[in-house]
């Protein structure tokens, strides 16, 4: 009996680690099993010539780099939080955030271009750092997501400026990400967020500043 119950909790384990394995897979390739209406999937797309199409594929794959990371961070900070409450919390931001992944994804195959190369690279940092920020605590690691959030929603309103005008498919999906981001951003702030530190936000604009300069081209 004791053999029979050691080869099924085995069995569970593998079966766990193939799941979460599938999952970073599908992460990664910005591929989702039941991905929302796509916000640009009704709108005409404007003409764009070749070095507006590079530049609208540039800003779009560095959306969905965050959207990886933001996936990341989720999976990890839900896996350690400290209550079911705010673990659900996680679970539910990350599926809606698997729409903006399916998004940018697609956007930029119409785009004729690929999401990054470094993409491993990112989701594995992003996960560490969301390990770190769930053991200070909940309190601290809704802080994180507020913060995180109130960065992105920045960096959307600053490439809704950047996008070419006529790229109205482009700028249709990142005026929805950008909605969606101050909505989790207040979810997490309602359940008792402590505002990040000081050497915190301005280490987290670096890392940003280091990911956006690199994936814009990779």
């Amino acid at each position: 009996m004791l053999n029979m119950r050691n080869i099924v909790n085995t069995l569970n384990f593998s079966d766990d680690v193939i799941v979460k394995i599938d999952k970073v897979l599908r992460v990664i390739a910005g591929v989702t099993t039941t991905p929302g209406v796509n916000p640009a999937s009704h709108v005409a797309g404007g003409i764009l010539n070749d070095a507006e199409r590079r530049h609208s594929a540039g800003l779009m794959r560095v959306n969905h780099v965050g959207e990886v990371c933001a996936q990341a961070l989720y999976e990890a900070q839900g896996r350690y939080a400290k209550t079911d409450t705010l673990r659900l919390q996680f679970e539910q931001a990350g599926r809606e955030e698997e729409d903006h992944l399916a998004w940018t994804a697609r956007r930029l195959r119409e785009l004729g271009s690929h999401t990054s190369l470094l993409n491993p690279f990112w989701y594995a940092g992003a996960y560490v750092i969301g390990v770190v920020a769930a053991h200070l605590g909940d309190a601290r690691s809704l802080g994180f997501v507020v913060e995180t959030e109130r960065q992105v929603e920045a960096h959307l309103v600053s490439h809704l400026e950047k996008l070419p005008l006529q790229d109205t498919k482009s700028r249709a999906i990142v005026e929805k990400m950008r909605d969606d981001e101050v909505v989790h951003g207040a979810a997490a702030q309602s359940l008792g967020a402590l505002p990040a530190p000081a050497p915190v936000r301005l280490a987290m604009r670096a890392m940003a500043s280091v990911m956006t300069a690199t994936s814009y081209y990779l």
